[in-house]
């Protein structure tokens, strides 16, 4: 009992920024307290803006506030230090000063692994779920985690910057586009966070794997559950598995996404490259259950004639050079999807479609390889 008294003191008499004993400590008008080297260095981040918050609880202060030693805490410190309480060593998933803290969690802050433009909150790993479950905060958008997040709102509308300017080259919110930059050639901001070329997509390249429980029993994943192909017999094992697709010839990736990735496929003869909620439906050929034909999967058609996307059963030819190896990026927080033909000689890339959503979950990539009454050389494979 007494070492957790001592655990509960040394977090409470900890700072939030460095995550040490409060150095000079200082307490800011919404009541937080903070190493005063630690706020004053956190604040000169945001001088030109005039925009000062608290890390913790984000309210905002203008003028920026006055930093005076608090002596009662420093007295409690010193204290503490006296009695030999040392803070307990960091955990590889608890914040340092380079990383940004998680906003919900109390004591020891967490790593962040998204921030939300809305409430401009951040979040560890174990929180940005309220989001998507929340009824009331599903509107609620995450991006990359950000010491920063007022720089994504628009100082003079306070409204989130989701344009680009390139006649200007500056992101804008909406009002902006309504008023002084109107007439300007502008695209969505996620549009615009997205790579020009191939070694920029790269960069961002996630390595799937196929799940061999929810394949379908006409095709077989094979090579380190990388490549899938249509085959010619009928795999009945584990065949009551309820994961199991058992009326399209599909398959779904064991990992899921909720960040910024991108990979590519190679295929043979007709293949779907698909991205699906993993609550889409397993059981029979209905359109509840087929890569595109529902609103929980986006899905790339690709044959020797040509490329279609569908979702929701809608289906639009595109046009663009035919290749066997399809790139796809996906960057979940900002809902931007696009599909990528890659040149034979992997240098260059030509968009095929884009797709500007909102993503309610977590995504798997998807595989639909083949006819049902046909079953020569059907196959795809994560590159």
């Amino acid at each position: 009992m007494a070492q957790q008294a001592g655990q509960l003191n040394r977090e409470t008499f900890s700072c939030s920024i460095c995550l040490d004993l409060l150095k000079d400590p200082v307490t800011i008008p919404c009541g937080h307290s903070y190493c005063m080297n630690c706020i004053k260095s956190f604040w000169d981040e945001n001088e030109e803006k005039k925009i000062y918050h608290c890390p913790q609880c984000r309210q905002t202060f203008t003028p920026r506030p006055v930093l005076q030693k608090s002596t009662v805490l420093a007295a409690l410190v010193e204290q503490l230090k006296k009695t030999g309480l040392q803070p307990a060593p960091a955990d590889h998933c608890c914040s340092g000063p380079e990383d940004v803290a998680c906003d919900i969690c109390t004591g020891r802050k967490l790593k962040a692994i998204r921030s939300c433009l809305f409430c401009l909150a951040s979040f560890c790993e174990k929180n940005p779920q309220f989001h998507y479950e929340s009824a009331p905060v599903k509107k609620l958008k995450l991006v990359e985690p950000s010491k920063n997040v007022l720089e994504k709102v628009c100082s003079r509308h306070d409204e989130v910057m989701k344009m680009f300017c390139r006649t200007d080259q500056k992101c804008i919110c909406i009002i902006c586009l309504m008023e002084e930059h109107k007439g300007h050639d502008t695209v969505s901001a996620p549009a615009e966070p997205e790579p020009q070329n191939r070694d920029g997509f790269l960069k961002y390249t996630f390595e799937f794997s196929l799940d061999p429980n929810t394949e379908n029993s006409k095709l077989e994943v094979n090579q380190r559950n990388r490549t899938v192909k249509l085959t010619t017999g009928v795999n009945n094992s584990d065949s009551g598995n309820p994961d199991r697709f058992t009326g399209w010839p599909q398959v779904l990736s064991r990992e899921r996404v909720t960040g910024r990735c991108y990979w590519e496929v190679e295929w043979k003869e007709r293949v779907r490259v698909a991205v699906a909620y993993k609550d889409i439906s397993r059981a029979g050929n209905r359109n509840e259950c087929g890569f595109g034909y529902n609103d929980k999967s986006w899905a790339l058609s690709c044959s020797q004639s040509g490329f279609s996307f569908g979702h929701n059963n809608i289906w639009t030819l595109i046009s663009g050079p035919v290749s066997s190896r399809v790139g796809v990026f996906l960057d979940h927080a900002a809902g931007l999807l696009s599909f990528y033909s890659v040149s034979k000689d992997q240098k260059d890339m030509t968009l095929l479609h884009r797709v500007q959503t909102r993503f309610t979950q977590p995504l798997h990539a998807g595989l639909w390889v083949g006819e049902e009454y046909f079953y020569n050389e059907y196959s795809a494979k994560f590159c």
